[in-house]
């Protein structure tokens, strides 16, 4: 098929999209709300916000971003990824007061979502190009591990809770709770069966062999079972809770969620901007969700480009736009911050989601669940909640990406083990700059010019693009200028014969980008990538290479 038929038969924009695709756009934005509903709930229970607005932040995604999105298959939403950063911010600026906490975050995120405006507007799409994939591979794995480090103990009907003196439990302090978590299992063995089952339920249903039942949210199936399993356990709000080592806490833990009020009753300004007279910290949690958020976002994008079957790709400047606005709005009514969300994203495309409208309709789900049967919340276990997230937190610190950055090469394991480590030892900032730092060295000791790390020395040649130097993440940024300088359909030679290193995260993106020229009908050569060698023993594709002679 020639690159203009393809171009006619791609699914429609806008109003025109909407009556087009209607029946396939609202049958996955019905999918998607069912697994949206769920995890947002618990997502914003996680990061210590009031969890009706998790919903607040899925309807402003969907509903109102929805228009103005640079992606047309992603989903916006309150994201696992950033509940780390969003209890830390509750903790930190509340002094362990979460009401008060919260309301403080909520100027964070809207500042936060002031500057990914100002990203798009200066179109730093490209940002996600600067961080090294090992080392976001490696934060989004910290992340998860403290996902699933905190969620076990509520899983059994624990709760973590922080002592007087300090706003929040660490990472570290969590992992090392669960030994006594573990030896108390079935203390409160009610919320321990309810837990355990949806547990099984999350892990046990993607393995069911038939096709069209794997379709159906594990989320949805986790609430159909833990409900009823609830009710007839008798579980009940608990009056007064033991530690995991025995020990009688003082703040209560409610094994249901509780909601006295509906959409009429929480919808208003709830944001408050007096974090600013503790400038160091809100300023710290202020570049962490702007950074953090629109790097997630970001990465979505590229991995939903990747699987959408019509091959458009994104605007990722008009997109930061996009959710940096509904950050705002969403900050100010009291939301989470929202990304483009990869889990419901991706079960959009496979759904069959054609257009931005998909996410719309799961905004509209969303809000008339939030008008019509918010109440039905109230029967929904926290532990239920709780095995949902330690699925995420699973996908996210999954085994397997151990693996895959052993099979690229002992570098990358060093920095991805890097990034884990001083992440869960410090928090995300500086654990993700401490495998920037680590990755910088390794460059430097496989031979990249000191003065070549962060200048690419890029030109153009007519059809050719040749590279000296080194080509590494963080040069890219000036690398792929260079490329978008050609249509995909254009026939475009990258010359790196003269290169020292071309590091993984580079050559992973020539190859996305080799696949984006060959599906749009043109081609994309690497010429002399043959002449190097990997810098470990690894054969991987992606692997890092470096030149088998010195190049003046």
């Amino acid at each position: 098929m020639t690159t203009k038929n393809k171009e006619h038969n791609l699914p429609k924009d806008g109003f025109t999209g909407l009556k087009e695709n209607f029946s396939s756009d609202a049958i996955s934005g019905f999918l998607v709300f069912l697994l949206a509903l769920p995890l947002s709930l618990g997502i914003a229970g996680a990061s210590d916000f009031p969890p009706i607005y998790g919903l607040i932040t899925a309807m402003v995604g969907g509903i109102i971003v929805a228009f103005f999105a640079g992606s047309l298959l992603t989903i916006k939403g309150p994201a696992a990824g950033l509940i780390v950063i969003v209890a830390g911010a509750v903790a930190e600026l509340g002094h362990g007061d979460s009401n008060l906490g919260w309301k403080l975050a909520l100027g964070a995120v809207v500042v936060a979502g002031v500057i990914q405006v100002l990203f798009g507007i200066f179109k730093l799409g490209s940002l996600s190009e600067f961080f090294p994939l090992s080392a976001v591979h490696g934060m989004l794995a910290a992340i998860g591990i403290i996902i699933i480090s905190k969620q076990l103990h509520i899983l059994v009907g624990f709760n973590p809770v922080t002592p007087e003196d300090k706003p929040m439990v660490e990472p570290l302090e969590l992992l090392g709770e669960l030994k006594n978590t573990f030896a108390n299992f079935f203390l409160h063995k009610e919320v321990a069966i309810v837990g355990l089952v949806s547990l099984a339920i999350v892990f046990g249903w993607p393995m069911i062999p038939v096709k069209a039942i794997k379709k159906i949210p594990s989320a949805l199936i986790v609430l159909i079972v833990a409900i009823p399993l609830a009710i007839y356990l008798d579980v009940k709000n608990i009056a007064e809770v033991k530690n995991a080592a025995g020990e009688i806490i003082t703040k209560k833990f409610q094994p249901l969620l509780s909601f006295d009020k509906g959409l009429v009753d929480i919808i208003g300004v709830n944001v408050s901007f007096d974090g600013f007279s503790q400038l160091g910290v809100f300023i710290k949690f202020v570049i962490m969700f702007a950074l953090v958020g629109s790097l997630e976002a970001l990465l979505t994008i590229k991995a939903i480009d990747m699987l959408d079957p019509f091959k458009r790709k994104s605007n990722t400047n008009k997109d930061l736009i996009g959710v940096g606005v509904g950050n705002i709005i969403a900050g100010v009514l009291g939301g989470l911050p929202m990304i483009s969300e990869v889990a419901r994203s991706s079960a959009n495309v496979s759904n069959g989601g054609k257009t931005r409208w998909a996410n719309f309709y799961h905004g509209v789900f969303i809000l008339l669940f939030l008008l019509f049967a918010v109440k039905f919340s109230d029967l929904i276990p926290k532990a239920a909640l709780a095995a949902m997230l330690i699925g995420v937190g699973y996908k996210l610190a999954h085994p397997k990406e151990f693996g895959h950055m052993a099979k690229i090469g002992w570098d990358q394991v060093v920095v991805f083990i890097t990034t884990i480590v001083v992440t869960l030892a410090t928090d995300l900032l500086i654990g993700i700059g401490a495998g920037i730092l680590v990755k910088l060295i390794i460059h430097l000791i496989n031979g990249a010019p000191a003065a070549n790390l962060f200048s690419s020395k890029a030109k153009i040649e007519g059809h050719k693009i040749s590279v000296s130097g080194a080509a590494v993440f963080s040069n890219y940024i000036g690398i792929k200028k260079k490329i978008d300088h050609f249509p995909f359909s254009d026939t475009v030679i990258f010359d790196v014969t003269k290169c020292k290193l071309v590091d993984h995260s580079v050559i992973e993106n020539l190859y996305h980008i080799k696949d984006d020229f060959e599906n749009a009908g043109g081609s994309f050569t690497i010429l002399g990538i043959e002449e190097f060698k990997p810098v470990s023993k690894s054969k991987h594709k992606y692997a890092a290479v470096k030149k088998n002679n010195k190049i003046k």
